[in-house]
């Protein structure tokens, strides 16, 4: 994959869904192996949209020890004590838009807060909300929810491919929060710059990832703007 210039690789983040899980949600054992021994050269991170318990099982299921992204890019876990690094929350008023939208439109919910992740308004004991998201939803529902909530000052919103059922995820973090923004955290965690970092993924979430790391390496059923990035 790198050669001669393999000494200037920093670490390796790659995407959960679509790139290290295949359709049944499982690492397969070629892939696992793969990045086991990839780990031993240099540090693997997670980067995904998906909420911290998910991150740090697989980061456990691989051997990894070295910081992991997850939210979408608005928490970094220490994945060998679970402790948060760094995180990026909405902001009360914030995180209740999103889930009021969410609620009047009868659509899942999976939120985070430093209890963990829910999926009912009712079980939010802190409205610290670090990202709120809704899954198996249908891509124009998806592009209605990105519409709706394009104009916010201080919400992003980005939609991700599911390829275990074929639908898509919205998720929602504070504005300017993507996994390119935690990718320039993280860099600041191992002392190194995102361009020394190769990044692999394979969906709409992962371009602001591509756009911040020195090699990008897409999925092959990414969208093509992924690919265009790659």
């Amino acid at each position: 994959m790198v050669t001669s210039e393999s000494k200037n690789i920093a670490a390796f983040l790659v995407d959960l869904d679509g790139t290290l899980l295949g359709r049944d949600e499982k690492i397969a054992p070629r892939v696992e192996e793969a990045i086991r021994q990839l780990s031993v050269r240099l540090p693997v991170c997670i980067a995904t949209g998906r909420e911290p318990g998910d991150a740090l099982s697989f980061a456990r299921q691989l051997g990894l020890t070295t910081p992991q992204i997850c939210d979408n890019g608005a928490l970094i876990l220490d994945p060998t004590t679970g402790d948060e690094l760094w995180s990026a929350p909405l902001g009360q008023g914030n995180a209740r838009d999103v889930v009021d939208a969410l609620v009047s439109r009868d659509v899942p919910i999976l939120a985070t807060h430093p209890e963990g992740t829910v999926t009912s308004p009712d079980e939010i004991s802190s409205w610290n909300v670090t990202r709120v998201s809704t899954i198996d939803v249908i891509e124009s529902f998806a592009d209605e929810l990105l519409a709706q909530f394009e104009a916010h000052p201080e919400l992003q919103a980005v939609k991700a491919y599911l390829p275990y059922n074929g639908l898509w995820a919205v998720n929602f973090t504070a504005k300017g929060v993507t996994k390119g923004t935690a990718a320039k955290r993280l860099g600041q965690i191992l002392g190194c710059e995102p361009t020394n970092m190769i990044a692999a993924g394979d969906s709409y979430n992962d371009m602001p990832m591509f756009e911040a790391c020195g090699l990008s390496i897409a999925m092959k059923e990414a969208p093509d703007e992924l690919k265009a990035l790659a």
